[in-house]
């Protein structure tokens, strides 16, 4: 059981927006995408900084829709928000301590999707650090610590989280020395995330349940993307070839890309003036949609145009 119920008004709209995105890419395979797309109906529960209580929040029944939700990909930069939000639970229960350092590496991993600050954050969460390889014994050991992560979410006990993998460091070129070993010889053990999970983690951030109400709103602070005066940096700016790219400047959304040479993907939370607010992610795989501009922002286009029916 997912997170959201399923309904038939979403099931037709999805699949509708998906088959226009195939009639307008036809290279894009049908195993190429992935999405999960939650829609919130009045009275509206999220984005209230934090007013529910968890129980009440986790009762309140939504909506959605999901294509291949279930499916592992490799997430690329998405999976900074797993590391956002555990090191909130961390900082929270005292397992860590606040610096400066960690919050600009914190707000330089989500603002700027920086791996050299996703490289502090998950050295700081799991107590290990890089360099080279290891002998079995401290190997075994560095491992298990790398792993608390993983043991984080699955200790939520949700059921999008029993697939998932959130033990790997993101990268420009590549893991050398003890990070190769970790990832396996034929990249085994890579970050792998479903659009289920990441819309389940979202959509607690956005309820004001990750870890706490005050912590999930700084959390938000960090996700919220301008959509105008967009730096002109177009890779680094997170809107412009994404789920923002397709949307009117009145909207406001809160969002963390990934995209590698393989991959193209967005997680989004997204509001827009009259409109029920709704969270959207959607995943793409493959070099000719790593390279696409398109494909995200009309996607999101389309959703934008199906929540103005609702």
């Amino acid at each position: 059981m997912v997170f959201f119920n399923k309904d038939e008004q979403l099931e037709n709209l999805g699949n509708g927006i998906l088959d226009a995105t195939w009639t307008a890419f036809p290279t894009l395979a049908r195993n190429q995408i992935a999405m999960t797309w939650v829609v919130y109906d009045p009275p509206v529960r999220v984005n209230t900084g934090g007013a529910l209580t968890p129980n009440a929040f986790w009762d309140h029944p939504v909506r959605g829709f999901t294509y291949r939700g279930v499916e592992r990909i490799y997430p690329a930069s998405v999976v900074k928000l797993f590391y956002l939000v555990a090191v909130n639970e961390w900082l929270e229960k005292g397992m860590t301590q606040y610096s400066k350092e960690l919050e600009r590496a914190l707000r330089d991993m989500i603002v700027d999707s920086s791996n050299d600050a996703t490289s502090l954050v998950v050295d700081i969460l799991s107590g290990t650090t890089s360099g080279p390889e290891l002998p079995t014994g401290p190997f075994e050991t560095w491992k298990y610590q790398r792993n608390i992560v993983n043991r984080y979410y699955q200790s939520l006990g949700w059921e999008e989280m029993e697939t998932i993998n959130v033990c790997q460091k993101t990268w420009g070129d590549g893991p050398y020395g003890r990070e190769r070993a970790f990832v396996g010889e034929l990249l085994e053990n890579r970050n792998m995330l479903t659009t289920n999970a990441i819309a389940r983690l979202l959509h607690s951030i956005v309820g004001g349940v990750a870890v706490s109400s005050g912590r999930s709103q700084a959390m938000m602070a960090l996700l919220k993307r301008p959509l105008n005066d967009l730096p002109t940096d177009t890779e680094e700016n997170q809107v412009t070839g994404f789920l923002g790219g397709g949307l009117t400047e009145n909207a406001q959304i809160w969002s963390k890309a990934g995209w590698t040479s393989q991959v193209r993907h967005d997680a989004a939370y997204i509001e827009i003036p009259e409109q029920r607010p709704y969270l959207l992610v959607v995943f793409t795989e493959g070099k000719a949609q790593a390279k696409s501009q398109d494909i995200l922002p009309f996607v999101s286009k389309l959703v934008a145009e199906a929540i103005s029916s609702l």
